[in-house]
């Protein structure tokens, strides 16, 4: 359904950002619960998410930023502690996804900039301002899908990478809030 954007130190291979997919299987509706069996170390990462509304050239990086057709927010749930730090196993693993939840997306980001932040139990723990460059990550992603024979495509949701990460646990209620890009929460249940 997607891909996952990994901008981290120990997300990149090089310079280069990593690229994971999302799937059915960890995409959770606003408000449901994720459920943290054997979690060990889990974070929660507001971001800036993208849908596609039409393919993306991987040799046009202008293209990328042109085919967005909504932006909204999202919040992914991450465990640092699986894969190891070696920047090949954690791409292996998908880039420590474990779940996401989409906000509504709306046609155009608003002028200037966002900041994101977190919530946990209705407290908020971190907040910070959105990449200048996620128009650019689209384009590097494109390129490097391009290179292994797949392709950014028209209904595809893309999470650009972390704006602001906390740690959080089991029984928390965790909320992601983009201000003019809206909100969205999940809640973490054993």
């Amino acid at each position: 359904m997607g891909w996952k954007l990994g901008v981290g130190d120990r997300e990149r291979i090089g310079d280069e950002l990593a690229v994971g997919h999302l799937t059915s299987a960890t995409c959770l509706d606003p408000g449901a619960a994720y459920h943290a069996d054997d979690a060990g170390d889990l974070r929660a990462d507001a971001e800036v998410a993208f849908e596609l509304g039409r393919d993306v050239d991987p040799n046009d990086p202008a293209g990328a930023a042109a085919a967005t057709a909504g932006v909204g927010v999202a919040l992914e749930i991450v465990d640092l502690a699986r894969p190891p730090d070696d920047p090949v196993a954690v791409v292996a693993a998908n880039v420590f996804h474990r779940a996401v939840a989409f906000g509504p997306f709306r046609p155009a980001q608003p002028a200037g900039g966002i900041r994101g932040r977190l919530l946990v139990n209705g407290q908020p723990r971190a907040s910070a301002a959105t990449a200048d460059d996620l128009a650019g990550r689209l384009a590097a992603a494109a390129r490097l899908l391009g290179a292994m024979g797949e392709r950014l495509e028209a209904g595809a949701q893309i999470i650009t990478g972390l704006v602001v990460q906390v740690p959080i646990e089991v029984d928390d209620e965790v909320v992601a809030d983009m201000g003019p890009l809206g909100r969205v929460g999940l809640s973490i249940r054993p």
